[in-house]
């Protein structure tokens, strides 16, 4: 559904708090990732999980949108090998019902008020290819090449947060 097809629904965007709103966002990332792309569950959900900031987009009616993950620290070193003031965003997944909503766009803006809080001065993130797009829109410059992830190919993005 897109904003064309009928009213935009409203929706919330916040950090991720207590294990309900974890298996939420655990659901959303199945919808998408394990179930719709076929990444095995296994490389889906790891050891980041524990640590990572977690965000979540949830409907008027408590239904879980959306969600990403932030890694910051050591865990974000790993990942983006850059310093620690650098994050990195991943796993950021909309259901299907709520693409073209602009769930995304506010996961991202979400992840990065995040990011500023925990005094991050860039995100860094790893986007599949026909996603690349998406995130230039946001402001994200991509760098390095394409590479597999999960049997999808990916490239490295960055922003400086303002």
């Amino acid at each position: 559904m897109s904003s064309q097809d009928g009213p935009r629904v409203p929706f919330a965007v916040r950090v991720a708090e207590g294990p309900e709103d974890l298996e939420a966002c655990f659901a959303v990332r199945r919808e998408v990732f394990v179930v719709e792309q076929e990444v095995p569950a296994e490389l889906e959900y790891d050891a980041y999980d524990a640590t990572a900031v977690h965000v979540l987009a949830v409907g008027r009616d408590g239904t879980a949108l959306g969600t990403g993950r932030l890694l910051y620290g050591a865990d974000a070193a790993g990942k983006t090998g850059a310093g620690p003031e650098v994050g990195s965003l991943g796993r950021l997944a909309v259901s299907a019902a709520a693409r073209g909503l602009g769930v995304g766009a506010a996961l991202v803006r979400g992840i990065e008020a995040a990011a500023r809080e925990l005094g991050l001065t860039a995100v860094d993130l790893h986007a599949q290819t026909q996603a690349l797009g998406f995130y230039e829109r946001l402001g994200y410059t991509a760098y390095g090449p394409v590479f597999p992830d999960a049997g999808i190919d990916h490239r490295g993005m960055r922003r400086a947060l303002p």
